[in-house]
């Protein structure tokens, strides 16, 4: 069985030949299909493991996937059945995973997978922060960081009834403000835009950049009394500054959490992708071939103008 192996910081070796894994109580053995590389897994792919060079297991970092089912083990699911969601150990660079099957939705039927389908795990967890929020209607929102997660905030945001959605970044993504329901597209860091906004504060603000403390400090800095931060995604050093004095004194909210209910959260964001088609053809940009994961990576690790999500195809894998 094919699995990808990183060697070092930023570097996959050799690939490996594994035994076939086998399932868990509540797990299935899935036959990856596609993969989507997530921002949380490029700091590790950057460092060569969790916990710096040489503490990669095999397959890591992936954690969005698509597949059928090769074995369903004790889930109840059916063998051949199209599933998306979470590698729940991030070994998802494999042709065979063991999986957590709360981490899983099946696809409904008439519904066929294609690499836009990988994006059910970003909305989910999307879907299950904004929820955490509590109602955003007819509340002004800001979004630090337009990359694949950025963007999807951007559009929950506005589909949930935001009365106004700003988006932040270095990188100009103002032609895709009108699919993702975007009123203003800032090209700017997050230091700079906070600086300048005076009396004009957001009631909410999205840190979505993730894996470094400033734009958390500059979302605190810019949200309007009274309002919440939202902080998204898994912080890779602790503890974070945060002004206490700001959060209370202007009676704020900061916010965080990981997506529980995982199955449920990826039944809405699959109906969404199918009701919104819009959503996958401008968030993957580029589908590159797993069989070459360090081309995929490093294509990933460098944000530019016209590249968002990166998606790994798994149709031709080594022997």
């Amino acid at each position: 069985m094919w699995m990808a192996r990183l060697a070092g910081p930023g570097v996959f070796g050799r690939e490996r030949a594994a035994p076939p894994p086998r399932p868990e109580a509540g797990q299935a053995i899935v036959a990856v299909r596609y993969g989507g590389i997530c921002g949380s897994d490029l700091p590790y792919f950057r460092y060569g493991g969790r916990q710096g060079a040489g503490t990669a297991p095999p397959g890591f970092p992936l954690h969005e996937i698509v597949g059928t089912v090769h074995d369903p083990g004790d889930t109840g699911l059916l063998p051949g059945s199209t599933v998306v969601g979470w590698a729940s150990r991030s070994d998802g660079l494999a042709e065979l995973v063991a999986t957590d099957v709360t981490g899983l939705a099946t696809l409904p039927p008439g519904v066929n997978a294609d690499e836009t389908t990988v994006l059910a795990q970003p909305l989910a967890c999307v879907r299950y922060a904004v929820d955490q929020l509590g109602p955003v209607r007819g509340r002004s929102a800001a979004v630090l960081g337009l990359g694949p997660i950025g963007l999807l905030f951007a559009w929950v945001l506005r589909e949930r009834g935001a009365s106004h959605v700003c988006g932040v970044d270095p990188v100009d993504r103002t032609r895709l403000a009108t699919t993702f329901g975007l009123d203003d597209v800032v090209v700017s860091g997050s230091a700079a835009w906070a600086a300048g906004l005076g009396g004009h504060r957001p009631d909410v603000v999205i840190e979505a950049v993730g894996h470094q403390k400033q734009t958390l400090t500059d979302a605190i800095t810019a949200v309007a009394d009274h309002g919440s931060v939202y902080c998204f995604g898994i912080p890779l050093t602790r503890p974070y500054p945060i002004d206490v004095t700001a959060v209370v004194r202007r009676n704020l909210r900061v916010l965080g959490g990981i997506t529980h209910d995982r199955a449920y959260w990826l039944g809405r964001a699959l109906a969404d992708l199918t009701g919104n088609p819009a959503l996958g053809r401008d968030l993957v940009t580029h589908v590159l071939p797993a069989a070459d994961p360090q081309r995929a990576f490093t294509t990933a690790r460098d944000p530019k103008p016209g590249q968002l999500k990166i998606v790994l195809d798994f149709a031709e894998l080594p022997e």
